[in-house]
């Protein structure tokens, strides 16, 4: 059992070394002219801008540069597992190329990828391509020291061992031998600081807690914007729900204190009249207390308030519910409603007739997936109901993701971090 555990171990670490070699190969003859190309064409355009043609030029090359750049920080945390968040500013949608130039060459992170190009460029490529010569430069010793030195060139140098003949071959594979001693321990760590090297030239903490701040900033003033729609909506329902009869019913009882001596069975139709608007204008305001905050929600949780909904759908549904506590009030309440207007939707818009409703919590993260069988198609966008609870998701710092093809199914993902008591 042991030695065919050695053995597996073994074999995965050869895979890793040969993967690493591979990737760090294709990274050195890809992204050199890549970055070589971006570099000159940048420089280029940077400098035709006094004359005008820069103007227009410039913001094609630096979005070329930053989708070069992106597709360098998708490979670092694919291959490497390095994350590097992007920190553009946002552009005004429509800018002018003035605008759009200058846009750019302000934002620190546009210097940041030109800074970059050059040392990718440089150490970068070292530190790429590194991987692949610890690997599979010791073959090459192998080879002289099989025979391969009897048609070598006269004064051919393996390393810095001279091969002149029989021995000195022998000298130069051994040699090799050293070198894939080090790749065994080496090859990955090169990989690894590789992407660590792009990491700590692009990345960058204050850009990433610049953008946190504009996040924050938005999603608080959607917050307050929202919280006002929402006691508008209560002031008005009030006013003209629950209020209107209670007016009424102090109407009726004033006339039924007029009429109990003089027509006792007016007043007694009347006082059956006041005890239907009282249980209507009881209904209303557990409606509306509902809507502000469901009280099975209080009482009894996100799980069993979300099956609760689940059993008011038109549809068949199925509701699967892993969370081993309750999240604090105010996340509780907003993943309830949020997953109340997805529900809403996809009655009223996907012509589901089967949904799926997901809950857990991993990683400090509350997960709500609900997916239906219906027409697909649903997008986030201005004036939708999708994109008012990426809104309602955002004031807690969460996050909304819609999978919605054409035909079908649909699967919205809601996250919200948070820990469960």
């Amino acid at each position: 059992m042991s030695i065919d555990t050695k053995s597996d171990g073994g074999r995965a670490r050869a895979r890793g070394m040969g993967l690493a070699a591979v990737r760090g190969l294709a990274l050195a003859l890809i992204s050199l002219p890549g970055a070589v190309l971006c570099f000159v064409l940048s420089l280029v355009s940077l400098a035709l801008i006094p004359i005008g043609v820069g103007i227009v030029t410039t913001p094609w090359v630096l979005t070329g540069v930053r989708t070069f750049a992106d597709w360098r920080r998708v490979l670092a945390a694919e291959w490497g597992g390095v994350r590097i968040p992007p920190a553009y500013r946002p552009l005004p949608k429509g800018a002018n190329p003035w605008t759009r130039t200058f846009g750019m060459l302000r934002d620190p992170a546009t210097w940041r990828d030109l800074l970059w190009l050059p040392v990718d460029m440089t150490a970068g490529f070292i530190t790429a391509l590194l991987p692949a010569v610890l690997l599979f430069y010791p073959l090459e010793g192998f080879a002289i020291a099989a025979g391969l030195w009897r048609v070598l060139p006269d004064g051919y140098w393996y390393g810095f061992v001279p091969v002149t003949g029989q021995a000195s071959a022998f000298g130069a594979g051994a040699l090799g031998v050293v070198i894939l001693f080090f790749a065994h321990f080496l090859t990955t760590p090169l990989l690894q600081a590789h992407f660590r090297l792009t990491g700590a030239v692009l990345g960058s903490n204050q850009g990433e807690l610049t953008e946190r701040v504009r996040v924050l900033t938005e999603t608080r003033r959607d917050a307050v914007d929202t919280s006002a729609a929402e006691l508008r909506r209560i002031e008005r329902d009030l006013h003209d729900g629950a209020q209107a009869r209670l007016v009424a019913m102090g109407m009726d009882l004033g006339t039924i204190e007029m009429l109990l001596d003089k027509d006792p069975a007016k007043a007694k139709q009347l006082v059956a009249q006041a005890r239907r608007s009282s249980a209507d204008a009881l209904s209303e305001l557990r409606d509306l207390v509902r809507g502000i905050h469901p009280p099975v929600l209080a009482e009894r949780g996100l799980g069993d308030a979300v099956r609760a909904l689940a059993l008011r759908l038109p549809v068949a549904s199925e509701v699967n519910v892993e969370l081993t506590g309750r999240a604090e009030a105010p996340v509780e309440s907003a993943a309830y409603f949020a997953v109340s207007e997805v529900l809403t939707n996809a009655v009223k818009h996907a012509g589901a007739d089967r949904i799926w409703i997901d809950l857990h919590h991993t990683n400090s993260m509350l997960q709500i997936t609900v997916t239906d069988n219906g027409r697909g198609g649903a997008v986030i966008g201005a004036g939708s109901g999708l994109a008012g609870i990426e809104r309602r998701l955002g004031t807690f710092d969460g996050v909304l993701a819609v999978s919605s093809p054409a035909g079908g199914p649909t699967m919205v993902t809601m996250e919200l971090p948070c820990a469960l008591s």
